[in-house]
């Protein structure tokens, strides 16, 4: 199995379904990816020591996955100089929005990249993304699903305007 080069890290297992569209994401690239699930405030020694050790075991961008109170991300970009992805996870009374405020307003010098909410997939095209920069082989890949992308919206464009939008379905 190939050294992971990206870390997909999450704070409970029932953000999994959030977080494996990252995964998906990440094999569709080929990118080789490992996936944790660590708790910044119930292991705060175990994240301690994979946030630490993460430069030297070869990972090269973190995706870290937090609801609520979303501490993850932030502990995780203050123990490392890799970069650091946070994805707000949707769950409790506020719906995910104190986790996008707690990711976003990191203080000077700590800086967390931040998805919208649940926006696993994102994270990791944007993780595809730096790691292309160093990667032409990579560079190609993303190109060519950028391309399918606008090939797809392209698509239902003509069907628009073909069906007309009362029958557009």
């Amino acid at each position: 199995m190939p050294q992971p080069v990206v870390g997909i890290v999450m704070g409970s297992d029932s953000d999994l379904e959030v977080m494996s569209q990252a995964a998906s994401q990440l094999e569709s690239f080929g990118i080789p990816f490992e996936i944790r699930v660590i708790s910044a405030h119930r292991a705060p020694e175990v994240i301690f020591d994979y946030a630490s050790a993460a430069v030297a075991r070869g990972l090269r961008v973190i995706i870290a996955g937090a609801g609520a109170a979303a501490h993850l991300p932030g502990v995780i970009a203050g123990l490392t100089i890799l970069p650091v992805i946070g994805v707000p996870m949707q769950l409790g009374a506020l719906s995910g929005l104190d986790a996008l405020y707690s990711i976003a307003q990191m203080p000077s010098g700590v800086p967390v990249a931040t998805m919208a909410i649940n926006g696993a997939k994102n994270a990791a095209v944007l993780a595809a993304q730096i790691l292309a920069v160093s990667d032409s082989d990579l560079k190609h890949r993303i190109v060519d699903f950028k391309e399918k992308l606008c090939l797809d919206v392209k698509g239902r464009d003509a069907k628009l305007q073909r069906l007309g939008w009362k029958d557009y379905k």
